[in-house]
């Protein structure tokens, strides 16, 4: 026995044109979202992408923009200052401080109160330098033993002058990496000294020894108050610390 449904008819419009049409309609693209220009009478400049309005707002703020850069700078490059003294180092100051240490007799201690890292940088480098010419690979050792050495003059100097002590580690540092210059030097030459010349070797190293020793001691005492009445003490601590690089010059 089967059982019948009531299905309502379906009634197919006439008019599939104006479906198109509505379809076409929908499909039609639209204009990208532009943000509305502000009116002239505001204050604000408005940066356009176009090409003309760019250039034509850079001539309108030309003159504002240079004034701003030649009150804020060099505005070429032959007014800026040079590389080196940029980063700090003054060629013509470690040369004059250099030159000081040769004679350990006269020591001009004024050029060293501007104390710098740039000129014992590069003394420590050269003493690497002539240690590996050497066959002998010591960077590691050289660098731990320079921060061992100004932190214990540094250290030794303050415990002696007590509250008058002013030296600081800066100082230190910059006056021991200078007053290198005579291992430095002794570094160089015991190149060209045979393997065979050990008394010769020792000679040389306790002349350099004693140079280094006495400009370094005498920089000390002129650069730091409370160290004149110690100046032999800290000429054996500067004694010790020459001699320790001395050391790995010789063997």
């Amino acid at each position: 026995m089967t059982k019948e449904f009531a299905v309502p008819p379906v009634v197919f419009t006439s008019g599939g044109n104006s479906a198109g049409e509505n379809l076409n309609q929908r499909r039609v693209p639209t204009a990208p979202f532009q943000p509305p220009r502000p009116s002239a009478s505001s204050g604000i400049p408005f940066m356009s992408f176009d090409i003309g309005s760019v250039a034509s707002s850079s001539a309108s703020f030309g003159g504002s923009i240079s004034t701003s850069v030649s009150m804020g700078g060099p505005t070429s490059f032959e007014e800026e200052e040079p590389l080196l003294d940029e980063l700090g180092i003054h060629p013509n100051q470690i040369w004059q401080k250099a030159k000081s240490i040769i004679n350990p007799f006269r020591i001009n201690a004024t050029v060293h109160q501007d104390s710098d890292l740039s000129g014992p940088i590069f003394l420590y480098l050269s003493l690497c330098l002539f240690q590996l010419l050497a066959g002998k690979i010591q960077f590691g050792v050289i660098l731990g033993w320079i921060v061992v050495s100004s932190i214990f003059l540094y250290v030794v100097f303050n415990m002696l002058a007590g509250r008058n002590g002013n030296l600081d580690l800066h100082t230190c540092t910059s006056v021991i990496g200078y007053c290198m210059l005579p291992v430095v030097v002794l570094s160089s030459l015991s190149l060209f000294l045979p393997q065979g010349a050990g008394v010769a070797r020792y000679i040389l190293a306790g002349v350099f020894v004693l140079w280094a020793t006495r400009a370094c001691t005498n920089l000390m005492v002129a650069l730091a108050d409370g160290g004149e009445e110690h100046r032999g003490l800290i000429s054996y601590a500067c004694f010790l610390i020459y001699t320790l690089f001395s050391l790995l010059v010789i063997f």
